[in-house]
């Protein structure tokens, strides 16, 4: 395999340089730099630093990272994952590269400006979203699946300030349950047991997820590089 620091050694060709003499060197280098370059003051760079940024600019260069794990001779992805540097402006870059390329392919008439009766018709898909009980989940697009009966529907978000109106169906439920086994009507019974067992499950997640306690995250901050002395 070639490498990459080598010097004429007179008539015997080649020679590879040591790699604590390639350190050194790169120290001095980074001693001179930091006398205009107030970054390099104290830096230290390896031989194998060289390695990480040959894996960083193949893969940032649009690489496939298998090949470069090819290259660089490891035998897992994730070796050279741990070597690739990624940088906010390169996602940024090849993010905006793939949306150019896949709006090459896609009929020009879906990237158009929405209209306004698209947005109102938009807007009102999240107002019918409100119900009683909290909130429907159901994507945009999307009619309701079970004939707005919220209760037995997984979509369902149901508001923890209306447990109280969950105990006041289930003991409306039970009343007509005790009627319709008075009556003798079967079906009737085992369509309030199906709506009882979705109501209680989940008048169960909404105290779960009352009693839960929230978790402060914080306000991520950006930490700006210490000036130099």
């Amino acid at each position: 395999m070639p490498f990459l620091f080598q010097r004429q050694n007179g008539a015997i060709g080649s020679k590879i340089f040591n790699p604590g003499t390639i350190q050194k060197m790169i120290a001095r280098r980074c001693e001179d730099l930091a006398e205009t370059h107030l970054g390099f003051r104290g830096l230290k760079f390896t031989p194998h630093d060289f390695r990480r940024i040959f894996a960083t600019e193949l893969v940032n260069s649009g690489l496939p990272i298998h090949i470069g794990a090819a290259l660089l001779g490891h035998l897992s992805i994730q070796t050279t994952r741990g070597y690739v540097a990624v940088f906010d402006e390169d996602v940024i870059r090849h993010y905006q590269a793939h949306l150019h390329q896949r709006r090459q392919v896609r009929p020009s008439e879906e990237y158009r400006d929405a209209t306004e009766q698209e947005w109102t018709e938009f807007e009102e898909h999240f107002d019918r979203r409100k119900v009683e009980l909290g909130s429907c989940g159901r994507p945009y697009g999307t009619p309701c699946q079970h004939e707005h009966a919220c209760i037995r529907c997984p979509m369902l978000h149901v508001n923890p300030k209306m447990l109280a109106r969950l105990t006041e169906l289930e003991a409306d439920l039970l009343q007509r349950r005790a009627q319709a086994e008075a009556e003798g009507w079967i079906g009737e019974i085992e369509g309030i047991d199906l709506t009882l067992t979705f109501l209680r499950a989940k008048r169960d997640e909404t105290q779960r997820r009352a009693q839960r306690p929230a978790v402060h995250l914080g306000i991520p901050a950006r930490r700006r590089p210490q000036e130099s002395e």
